[in-house]
């Protein structure tokens, strides 16, 4: 039993001011840990700017990213915040503002007709996790400035000089006790301004990047259309039948969209609302599916032409579709509704009609262009049959995986003594040489080794009947006892670790991305539930100084080695590099590799299904070409290992 302790009034904490912000900022930008957070700060002042700008109040904004590549400001030629005394707090407009949760003006359609910035946390939260804080406004004749700090007034708003110019200008630098890293990336913001000046036509966005001198403006005219095309052009692909889609509606709640479909063989679609991207979609996304849907469903009925036989899924109709969706919701029409702070999802069903009923026009377009209609339908059905091939080869493994007990395990699989899936763990290995040092090296009750022969079956782009006869996959499988596809049960999974296992050089890479591969098409609940790893063998051992005052380092790469041998200084060096785990003896493959106690592991996860799958594509799939081009572009990152 616990020990008894005293809970009373005086163990209750109560969080004062944007004290709640300081302290679990998490809740409120995503994380600190990463680069996320820290660019969510711009966007959240950037789209009060945007929300101008809606609005008619303002054509031009700039960002600029200052020469400390760790400070930005955000300038626009709006209204201007407020700069007037509040009747009831007594204090003026802007202070309250950027030092209280909760406060603004886009509570209501009386100031804003719609707009991405509606809980009134955006400014507050960024000046809570700023170390320093500058606004500065031009409205009523005058240039106003007040500065911050870490949530709280560092001085009293003053009154400047005399002004025509009217705007707001939000100058911020965030904390390092906050933040792990303060550097902002030129790229991310280059990306935001340009999605943002996609999103609203004619709307002027400039970055400017002190240390280079740099000045990038963004404005497109053609808006949606422009942003697809974009798309298009940088991943390489071309619409089927060289034909774009762009359907409008402008009254009440206005929808915008532009699609097209291409080769590839995945979907993505990228929706808005009110200019917030919403990454995990929503009630308007939902819209747009199943107005497309049926509008593909009635045509192809209409028509007669899904054969017997082919069953068509939607996600047959949407394969390799690319579409960027934009819906702008009055105040005056519905209160839209967010999953959290950062807005991943929308969650109003009254918007799902008016986007879908928009889509659903989309069967009248395609009556009267059938030469396009016709290469469309020919994708779909090619779409269907390739899952149907696709679902029948992991069927056909399963069959022949059978039920999974122990007496059915591959005889090469060394297992573990322990039953319990929360403690155990699969290493799979390449080769009988690896295979061997893992097993001696291993520790018996909890770790299991499944060695497997070369570089195993490209689940990408392989046909039906060599998956259902690969033997190391079916083997694998039998391994992890909880089948595949959709008989897929995670309760019957036999590991609570599955790891990865394989050299580290460009072999072991190609290996890893292959397993990948497999696990991402045919068992994907794995890395969904957090199952699948990588392990982390070191690439070089390195041993400075001698006898009782040696040093030995374990380093994972070109990189780490070269700083540790410039740190090393004038010590005695002697360097082991390992060109793969069976050169390692077992002891030193337990200490590096296999020790729970001192390796390292990476967890395999992915934030977005679609790109994630697109990437797949583009690295394993059956078009060299998607290859060529990512081995150009990144050609100046690449190190031949021979």
């Amino acid at each position: 039993m616990a020990k008894a302790s005293t809970y009373s009034a005086a163990d209750i904490e109560v969080l004062e001011g944007l004290e709640p912000v300081r302290k679990r900022p998490g809740m409120y930008i995503g994380g600190t840990e990463g680069p996320a957070g820290l660019h969510h700060l711009v966007k959240e002042i950037l789209d009060n700017s945007v929300d101008e700008a809606m609005n008619g109040h303002a054509d031009e904004i700039s960002v600029t990213l200052h020469k400390d590549g760790e400070s930005i400001t955000v300038k626009d030629n709006g209204r201007g915040i407020p700069v007037d005394m509040h009747p009831k707090f007594k204090k003026p407009a802007l202070e309250i503002i950027l030092t209280t949760l909760h406060s603004g003006g886009k509570f209501s359609d009386h100031n804003y007709v719609s707009a991405g910035g509606l809980h009134g946390v955006g400014s507050s939260v960024v000046n809570a996790l700023s170390e320093q804080l500058v606004a500065t406004i031009w409205r009523d004749g005058y240039e106003w400035e007040q500065s911050f700090s870490r949530g709280k007034a560092a001085s009293k708003m003053s009154r400047g000089a005399k002004t025509k110019e009217h705007g707001t200008q939000i100058h911020f630098r965030p904390d390092s006790e906050i933040f792990r890293s303060i550097k902002f990336s030129a790229d991310r913001l280059e990306r935001m301004l340009e999605e943002k000046a996609f999103l609203n036509k004619g709307l002027k966005l400039t970055l400017i990047l002190e240390a280079s001198g740099e000045k990038k403006l963004f404005c497109f005219e053609d808006g949606l259309k422009s942003y697809l095309g974009s798309l298009l052009e940088k991943q390489g692909n071309k619409p089927i039948a060289e034909e774009m889609f762009y359907l409008e509606r402008a009254n009440g709640i206005k929808v915008e969209v532009a699609f097209c479909w291409t080769e590839s063989t995945q979907e993505k679609v990228l929706s808005y609302v009110n200019g917030i991207f919403t990454a995990q979609g929503g009630s308007h996304e939902d819209g747009f599916k199943g107005g497309l849907s049926k509008a593909l469903r009635n045509y192809m009925s209409v028509h007669d032409l899904v054969p017997k036989g082919v069953k068509v899924v939607g996600e047959d109709l949407r394969e390799g579709l690319i579409a960027v969706l934009s819906v702008n919701v009055p105040g005056a029409v519905t209160q839209l509704q967010f999953q959290g702070q950062t807005k991943d999802r929308l969650n109003n069903p009254e918007i799902t009609d008016p986007v879908e009923s928009l889509l659903r026009s989309f069967e009248n377009t395609l009556n009267t262009k059938p030469n396009v209609a016709s290469q469309l339908v020919e994708r779909v059905l090619l779409a269907a049959k390739a899952r149907a091939a696709a679902r029948s080869a992991a069927e056909g493994i399963s069959r022949k995986v059978g039920v999974s007990h122990r007496l059915n395990l591959p005889g090469k699989l060394a297992d573990c003594s322990s039953n319990r899936q929360d403690k155990c763990e699969l290493f799979i290995v390449e080769g009988d040489s690896a295979g061997g040092s893992a097993k001696q090296g291993r520790d018996r009750e909890t770790q299991a080794v499944l060695p497997l022969r070369g570089k195993i079956l490209n689940a990408i782009s392989a046909g039906e009947g060599k998956l259902k006869d690969n033997k190391e996959l079916i083997d694998l499988v039998s391994a992890l006892g909880c089948g595949i596809g959709e008989q897929l049960k995670l309760n019957k999974l036999r590991y609570g670790k599955v790891i990865i296992l394989t050299d580290a050089d460009a072999d072991g890479m190609h290996i890893s991305s292959l397993l990948m591969a497999f696990f991402f098409r045919f068992m994907r609940p794995l890395i969904e539930s957090g199952h699948l790893y990588i392990g982390m063998p070191p690439l070089y051992r390195i041993r400075l100084g001698s006898g009782s005052k040696e040093d030995t380092r374990w380093v994972y790469s070109d990189e780490q080695k070269e700083k540790v041998l410039k740190e090393s200084g004038r010590a005695k060096v002697a360097i082991t590099r390992f060109k793969g785990l069976g050169e390692m003896n077992p002891d030193t493959l337990w200490e590096t590799t296999l020790s729970p106690r001192t390796r390292s592991l990476l967890r395999v996860t992915f934030s977005n299904a679609q790109e994630a799958a697109a990437m797949f594509d583009s690295l394993l799939g059956k078009d060299a070409g998607e290859r060529y081009r990512l081995i150009q572009e990144n050609a100046h990152r690449l190190e031949l290992d021979v």
